[in-house]
């Protein structure tokens, strides 16, 4: 029985984080009763409040009063006051990727895309493809769409586009229509142990579909993984064949690249990448081979693929000052950083600046040499200490470790002194790209201001 069954009243903890806005878009679309609160105030507060959404700030028991069910983000404490007041009320409370779950099985046919790298720019390019399409899709993405200015949508068509995150099996929650997995490399390995129980999570992941799997042919993690399924596999690559191959690909500007797509011995198309660098050919082939899938033509896909700028948070471009480019990136891991900064170098900037925090001790300790290989590729590294979020620094790693591994390179404790430094020492022509999935990506937005 689904926990939608009988409910009219929703009441959201954490109602403004980015995760959460797009559940809330949807079931409000679908006639629930919203309501919810935070601890700020902020954008995403109030374009739900201009939807007629009552939200409280900050955090407060009697919010909760005359809700069917609550929903709460990871990020809230088990402790939280409305958490309380819930339990003692008897309302049933669920974690956001359970809801997540629940909003998938809304739909027909959900579309949901995995990986270890460039889960936000596929799930972003597949949705554009949709709507440009007039599917009019729903939509859960990790990271701003410039299309429809948001996280995602409510949509009146029979698609659901998720961003699907192995951290916590969140996936597993999930039941695809069709499953996306663009890669599997080693992350999370706090959480998973080994490497085998990571990939065993995308295998378990993909047995959920319902109809196809479109996987990365040229990932010998993915094959060796994802084989032996009950529905089709589809497959997508540059260097084996595929299904779906990426062919003459050529550097028309800078890091921006051009290809034609070949199916079944036929090239059917062209695109014209809009977004840097090579790593996102894999991306746009994924939503290629997604969408055609889906019955969408060739002249279409390539049409909406080339009108998209890039997510937000991925290789996005704040502003340019007195001749030196701000730009900001979520990459995080190794692999990651070694993409966004190879397409940095290929734009013809005269020095790439890395701005890099790094994110939890484990994965910072676990990672030390390929983060070090991977930021000198820049020109110039600067660091702040490790933002350790769900973690306590029990493994006595510090972002020093890392610096000693990189010559010339820099860090600083404070975000003002890494600002002051940039201040002082970037030149015009130069490119300073912040590095990091935790805040660092307010030094790019206080540079520009």
């Amino acid at each position: 029985m689904s926990i939608l069954e009988d409910k009219k009243v929703i009441h959201f903890i954490g109602i403004g984080g980015s995760g959460m806005f797009p559940i809330v878009q949807i079931l409000h679309g679908k006639g629930y009763t919203i309501t919810g609160s935070d601890v700020n105030e902020g954008d995403i507060i109030n374009y739900e409040r201009n939807m007629g959404i009552k939200v409280t700030i900050p955090h407060t028991a009697d919010c909760v009063k005359g809700a069917d069910l609550v929903v709460y983000s990871a990020a809230i404490f088990k402790d939280n006051c409305e958490l309380a007041m819930a339990k003692e009320l008897g309302i049933p409370c669920v974690e956001r990727s359970i809801m997540l779950g629940e909003v998938c099985r809304l739909f027909k046919k959900s579309i949901c895309v995995s990986g270890t790298h460039g889960k936000t720019t596929t799930t972003s390019l597949i949705s554009q493809i949709l709507i440009m399409s007039d599917k009019d899709p729903a939509c859960v993405i990790g990271g701003k769409l410039p299309l429809i200015d948001g996280y995602g949508k409510d949509g009146t068509g029979e698609n659901v586009v998720i961003e699907a995150c192995e951290y916590s099996y969140t996936f597993l929650e999930l039941l695809p229509y069709m499953a996306v997995v663009l890669n599997i490399d080693h992350d999370h390995l706090e959480f998973f142990k080994t490497f085998e129980n990571l990939k065993n999570s995308f295998l378990r992941f993909t047995k959920l579909a319902t109809n196809c799997v479109v996987i990365n042919g040229d990932d010998k993690n993915t094959t060796d993984t994802i084989k032996d399924l009950s529905v089709p596999i589809i497959t997508f690559g540059i260097e084996k064949e595929c299904d779906y191959i990426g062919c003459n690909i050529r550097k028309e500007h800078k890091s921006f690249y051009s290809f034609d797509v070949k199916h079944k011995g036929e090239i059917i198309s062209t695109v014209h990448l809009s977004i840097p660098g090579r790593h996102n050919i894999y991306n746009a082939l994924a939503a290629f081979a997604a969408t055609h899938h889906m019955g969408i033509e060739p002249e279409k896909i390539s049409s909406a693929i080339e009108k998209f700028g890039g997510a937000g948070r991925r290789f996005e471009i704040h502003g340019t000052v007195n001749g030196v480019t701000i730009a900001d990136d979520y990459a995080h891991h190794p692999e990651e950083i070694t993409a966004t900064l190879n397409a940095a170098q290929d734009m013809g900037f005269n020095k790439v600046w890395a701005v890099f925090q790094p994110f939890t001790y484990s994965r910072t300790k676990m990672l030390l040499d390929d983060f070090a290989t991977s930021l000198q590729i820049a020109d110039r590294v600067v660091m702040t200490e490790i933002m350790g979020s769900r973690e306590v620094n029990t493994i006595g790693i510090y972002t020093k470790d890392l610096a000693e591994k990189i010559p010339g390179s820099v860090w600083f404790n404070t975000f003002k002194e890494v600002e002051d430094y940039i201040r002082k020492n970037a030149q015009s022509g130069d490119l300073v790209i912040t590095l990091g999935c935790g805040d660092v990506y307010k030094i790019a937005k206080a540079l520009v201001k």
